[in-house]
């Protein structure tokens, strides 16, 4: 299969290259130094001024929303396939992508709006996200059960007149310790006794709605993701207009999938420019170093990693090409053997490839003073987040026997699995 990308993917792809060389690879110290003097100031959770410096030269120079594809409020959105080379490129930072608006879990939270929001919450929430004017939460994972499948999920949207009442304590809900955070995109169970994937709901949930109280961030080995954030978040009687509800109730389910496609795909294309950028700085710091007499590099063990990464990923990318031109070509749903897939090998790849360049660093490949630490840690959440390796691994055996069997492909379902930052 040959991945052709579009005349304007190529040029948006040289274009991002020369931004990134300029604008972001020589601030990444300043943005930990910001964060780190804004946590001794008594607030990590302060946005960085070099990304909010950065962000207009991103929309001047037409690197801004490009992941929304199909989108009338968004003509500069491209295709999967063409947003994927352009996508990676951004994730060899880590807070790369939210100077171009395209980082989680906003970009998963605006496909949500668009594709099943009324009209009126586009134009209160969906157009100022585009705008890069607010950011957004996501509300699902729960720590009282395996949110791994999503219908144990036990927080309740209750119907009372014109408004429907929220209760429920949720966790890894991506965004909420951002200040500029105004709205919550909540999944929770409008009718415990309906069919198993018919009792959930999702709906949308000011920030400032009385009742909402954060207990706290999260924190993944040592780190909590500031100025952006993971918290544990607790809902209670939290009331919101009924017209807040998407699609109707009982359809949360079918949103959920809908929306993590989208989402799972975005992370792994960050995911191969972690990867990337590890074996760079891997090779790098190998041709640096000299032990026992000559340069480290030279010694074979290490000639056997270099080739094992390369060759991992280049497979990674071209199933991430895959499933993006599938997504493309044939629908999210034809599509979802190849992003469970890619879903499970992306961080699995970045995560070995790190922890080989980790090595390949020695003491300083676990602090503070490489990138590469900070990354590993991310890259090992992901394998939770928008669903567990092994779900993931169920559903694309349940598809593969299927295509074995009399029993028809669709009717090996995929259940929707944990979510956390898409």
């Amino acid at each position: 299969m040959s991945f052709q990308f579009s005349p304007r993917s190529i040029e948006l792809q040289q274009r991002l290259k020369a931004f990134m060389d300029e604008h972001v690879y020589p601030n990444e110290h300043r943005f930990e130094e910001e964060v780190e003097s804004n946590r001794r100031a008594g607030n990590a959770w302060i946005p960085t001024r070099i990304v909010e410096e950065l962000k207009p030269l991103a929309r001047k120079a037409g690197l801004w929303n490009l992941f929304l594809p199909r989108s009338a409020r968004v003509p500069e959105g491209l295709s999967n396939l063409d947003y994927a080379p352009l996508c990676e490129i951004m994730g060899r930072v880590s807070w790369g992508a939210e100077v171009f608006n395209c980082s989680a879990p906003d970009t998963g939270n605006m496909e949500t709006f668009e594709r099943y929001a009324s009209e009126a919450l586009k134009r209160q929430w969906l157009d100022p996200l585009l705008r890069g004017e607010i950011r957004s939460a996501f509300a699902m994972t729960e720590p009282a059960v395996a949110s791994s499948d999503a219908t144990n999920i036990q927080s309740l949207i209750t119907r009372d007149g014109d408004h429907y009442v929220i209760n429920g304590r949720k966790w890894w809900t991506s965004g909420a310790g951002d200040p500029r955070c105004k709205v919550f995109i909540f999944m929770g169970k409008t009718d415990p006794e309906a069919p198993r994937h018919q009792q959930q709901s999702m709906i949308i949930v000011p920030s400032d709605t009385p009742g909402i109280n954060i207990l706290r961030p999260l924190t993944v080995y040592g780190y909590d993701d500031a100025p952006h954030g993971h918290c544990e978040v607790l809902f209670e009687n939290v009331r919101v207009p009924v017209d807040n509800i998407l699609l109707g109730e009982g359809r949360g389910f079918e949103i959920a999938q809908g929306r993590l496609g989208p989402g799972r795909i975005h992370h792994c294309m960050r995911q191969i420019g972690v990867a990337e950028r590890a074996l760079e700085l891997m090779c790098k710091r190998l041709m640096s170093r000299v032990a026992f007499g000559k340069r480290v590099s030279d010694q074979s063990v290490w000639h056997e990693r270099i080739a094992e990464a390369r060759c991992m990923i280049d497979q990674a990318r071209l199933m991430t090409f895959q499933a993006a031109h599938m997504m493309d070509t044939a629908g999210n749903k034809v599509a979802r053997r190849e992003i469970a897939m890619i879903k499970v090998i992306a961080p699995n790849v970045a995560g070995k490839v790190l922890d080989w360049a980790i090595q390949a660093h020695g003491a300083g490949g676990v602090s503070g003073d490489f990138p590469l630490a900070a990354l590993w840690a991310h890259s090992r959440t992901l394998r939770f987040a928008d669903g567990p390796d092994e779900v993931h691994r169920a559903a694309i055996a349940k598809l593969e026997l299927a295509r074995h069997t009399d029993v028809p492909e669709s009717a090996a379902r995929v259940e929707v699995p944990i979510t956390r930052g898409s």
